[in-house]
């Protein structure tokens, strides 16, 4: 890969905020929206944003942004706000289309605060109400404001969800069921008629006991264990591939793509090693690897493809050892969620060295520590972060993650 984390942070704009995304599902598991977590330098919110084009230039651009079927659009952003930004008038100029204006529940829901609100919805913002309690009467003069209703499914219980779905009919609000962590939740969310799903059931395998890699992924874990091979050559791993001609395509597309910044066109797998060396085909090999089946949202694979890339940023910019073996570790490890099996069987099918498999299996060394870290930073668990490294680094690092596996998706997509 031609671009290393020295360079990334001498060309990217450094900001004085931590940010992260999560994605806002539809019923069928497309992604519509990402809710932010956004953190600057004193722990607060949105206030960060004020004043501050080139973070919101950011965000517009990246965090908003994502690849579907081979082009980028941009989609809304959910905002956390606190009451006290939203009544002294500070809301930067924000696009109307880009933003939903999320309040927390534990907002002083006033008088003023109703009919700021208001104020708002008539200004032609989207607003989503978190943290709902119904036992709380509070909240009654908002339902008939805001446009989105957040439900913490493992709060509320989801045996008590349905009543309550009976209650809030009238309102007409867009539901969403948040903290949905599991695929079974999902799917009895699915049932009680929600809108929208957020969490992190994606991630969650729905483990088939003996299950097999089946289909070009067999050809794949050839091809990778013929490259851990201390004899192997250029034209044995392209003997290999070549028993899948469609799939060698597809990995000479993406390498050739703009992710890789490479300088002149390669024509075949034995070109790519002689030209680039062993280690950067074994991670084409593992991208496809990780590519989702047509079952599977694409959302898994950018997630697996963004964490991938941050560990090895991460990795370089604190000076580790071999950072390639820090993106196999990121990209491999909700590989078990896209195949559907238990880690465990998984790696026994998979040729890892033992102290990557250890990483997996229980973040222990360099490599798990770095994805541990990442999972942290995903997770907008900002607090909970090392720090080895300034605060800005996290961010532009997680930032130029989200761009690349953007660019290598749209090349896995092409036609």
């Amino acid at each position: 890969m031609a671009v290393t984390g020295s360079h990334i942070m001498a060309e990217e704009h450094q900001l004085q905020v931590l940010m992260a995304r999560q994605p806002v599902y539809t019923k069928s598991q497309d992604v519509v929206a990402f809710e932010l977590l956004f953190r600057d330098a004193d722990g607060r919110f949105v206030e960060g944003l004020k004043d501050d084009e080139a973070t919101l230039g950011v965000l517009l651009g990246t965090y908003s942004s994502i690849a579907r079927c081979g082009s980028v659009r941009s989609l809304p952003c959910f905002l956390k706000v606190t009451d006290s930004f939203l009544l002294n008038n500070d809301l930067p100029e924000l696009p109307r289309q880009n933003f939903v204006l999320e309040l927390l529940g534990h907002s002083n829901i006033t008088p003023a605060l109703v009919e700021r609100v208001k104020e708002l919805a008539r200004q032609g913002y989207r607003l989503a109400l978190a943290d709902y309690d119904p036992r709380d009467p509070k909240f009654a003069p908002l339902l008939n404001v805001v446009h989105v209703l957040k439900l913490d499914i493992q709060l509320l219980g989801l045996d008590n969800i349905p009543p309550l779905l009976q209650q809030l009919r009238p309102y007409q609000l867009e539901l969403l069921a948040d903290k949905v962590e599991t695929q079974d939740e999902f799917r009895r969310c699915l049932e009680m008629g929600f809108a929208l799903y957020m969490g992190y059931f994606l991630s969650k395998p729905e483990a088939v006991k003996g299950k097999k890699i089946t289909g070009n992924k067999v050809v794949l874990l050839q091809i990778l264990s013929e490259l851990q091979r201390p004899n192997a050559t250029a034209q044995s791993i392209e003997q290999i591939a070549l028993q899948d001609p469609a799939l060698t395509y597809r990995i000479l597309r993406v390498v050739n793509s703009a992710a890789f910044n490479l300088k002149r066109e390669i024509s075949s797998l034995s070109h790519a090693i002689t030209l680039l060396g062993i280690e950067q085909v074994k991670r084409w090999v593992l991208l496809f690897l990780s590519a989702a089946d047509k079952d599977k949202p694409d959302e898994l694979t950018r997630n697996m493809l963004t964490r991938g890339r941050m560990c090895e940023l991460l990795a370089e910019m604190m000076g580790r050892d071999e950072p390639i073996n820090h993106f196999i570790v990121g990209l491999l490890s909700q590989l078990d969620a896209l195949l559907n099996m238990e880690m465990t069987d998984l790696l026994d099918q998979v040729p890892l060295q033992q102290n990557m498999k250890a990483a997996l299996l229980e973040r222990t060394g360099s490599c798990g520590e770095l994805l541990r870290q990442v999972e942290l930073y995903e997770r907008g668990q900002f607090d909970q972060l090392s720090r080895a490294l300034d605060a800005p680094y996290y961010e532009v690092a997680y930032r130029h993650s989200l761009n690349w596996a953007q660019q290598v998706l749209q090349a896995m997509q092409a036609e």
